[in-house]
């Protein structure tokens, strides 16, 4: 076959496909990456649904694979470095989950600005948390310039709110920084100046664990962070210990547990795990399940016969 489908697209979506491709749909090879292996060994291109990653050992056993599609959310479960190296074409949903994601971010930055969220965030424990504050004229810092961040800081701005950021991938010098109007600075200068911190890093693997201890003893008493990022950017034992110790840093973002698959978040309101989760709205994604897709024209251009 040529297309293997294990997500579900718009009806006329596959009828379009179906008079220009041999197609498939497979959604319960998605459950089964044995049996996936063999049925989509010749296979040149697969759309994945959200749940399966799509790893260098996956891959390794479709060597006839020039396209991967995604319809939901961020590209977080898919190694994008080795779908380079091996000249794979990866596809997804655009923008539609950006400004989703981005109000996600929003309201968890005013929930948590908020006593009552900021209490239950630490326990209970009296006088762990300071009183409710407002977002404007607070300083957030911007951790990662992904396309959420840019309607995120747009967003806060409007609010009146102070925007600092960093992100490993742009230089300092860069204009983007200016049409943002966030300021960039170092990493230690932000972790010490923000209120609060979101984190919207890309989920590559250069960097696994980038927040650890070194950077989060930068971090500001009372300091509140959210993110979309999964939680392989974080070293969950130095999170963990962030959040106890005596800066009573609060986080809202992707579920955490520790090396004995214990809950590690214990100041924190935990969201579930996957990027896409902030994007599922009614708006992001369409009626009745179905994921619409433009496939017309792209898959030509990515080489598919």
């Amino acid at each position: 076959m040529d297309i293997l489908l294990l997500e579900h697209m718009a009806p006329d979506t596959v009828s379009w496909l179906e008079t220009h491709y041999s197609v498939a749909f497979r959604p319960e090879l998605a459950l089964d990456l044995v049996a996936l292996r063999k049925e989509a060994y010749k296979t040149q291109a697969i759309v994945f649904p959200r749940h399966t990653r799509v790893t260098r050992e996956l891959l390794d056993f479709l060597p006839k694979l020039k396209a991967i599609g995604r319809l939901v959310g961020g590209m977080d479960n898919t190694d994008l470095d080795f779908c380079k190296d091996r000249g794979i074409k990866v596809i997804y949903a655009g923008s539609s989950h950006v400004r989703s994601n981005a109000e996600y971010l929003l309201s968890s930055l005013l929930h948590l600005y908020r006593r009552a969220l900021a209490s239950a965030a630490s326990g209970g424990r009296p006088g762990v948390m300071p009183p409710a504050r407002e977002l404007h004229g607070s300083t957030v810092g911007i951790l990662g310039l992904s396309p959420v961040a840019h309607i995120l800081a747009g967003m806060l701005a409007s609010l009146g709110v102070r925007l600092i950021g960093y992100d490993p991938a742009v230089h300092h010098t860069s204009p983007i920084w200016e049409q943002l109007r966030i300021q960039p600075v170092a990493l230690p200068e932000l972790m010490n100046r923000s209120d609060a911190v979101s984190v919207q890093m890309l989920d590559l693997a250069r960097f696994k664990g980038f927040i650890n201890d070194k950077l989060l003893v930068n971090c500001r008493r009372h300091q509140l962070w959210v993110g979309i990022s999964l939680r392989a950017l974080f070293d969950e034992g130095a999170l963990a210990a962030a959040l106890w110790s005596e800066k009573s840093v609060s986080y809202a973002g992707p579920g955490l547990a520790n090396p004995r698959g214990e809950p590690a978040i214990l100041l924190a309101c935990c969201a579930p795990h996957r990027r896409c989760v902030g994007g599922a709205t009614h708006r992001h994604r369409p009626p009745n399940g179905y994921a619409r897709a433009a496939p017309r024209g792209r898959l030509r251009l990515i080489g598919l016969d």
